[in-house]
């Protein structure tokens, strides 16, 4: 788990190599992430691409790192298409593993 306090100096990139890795550890679905979003004012978009891939771009500039683990996670619960009750179980622990506070205080 990383250190909720630590976040703020760990790069996007490192943020999103280390979902990824808990993902497939999971075997699920894996998007591709990329920042920021093509779509002004967006915080995250989702793409379906071709060949079935999915992309998710978060806004990373002027946001809490709160809100891009957010973003993340709900990137990669739509990639898998998980809602509702099926995706509060992997939203948990998605979150946790990369130190979310939701997740924490849970």
């Amino acid at each position: 788990m990383v250190d909720v306090e630590a976040l703020s100096s760990i790069p996007f990139g490192a943020l999103a190599r280390l979902l990824a890795a808990e993902a497939r550890r999971h075997e699920l679905v894996v998007p591709a992430f990329s920042s920021p979003p093509r779509t002004p004012g967006a915080n995250r978009t989702i793409r379906r691409l071709p060949g079935g891939g999915v992309m998710v771009a978060v806004r990373v500039r002027d946001r809490g790192v709160q809100d891009v683990i957010d973003d993340l996670v709900e990137g990669v619960l739509v990639a898998n298409g998980l809602a509702g009750q099926a995706a509060v179980g992997w939203r948990l622990a998605l979150r946790t593993v990369l130190g979310g506070e939701e997740a924490m205080a849970a």
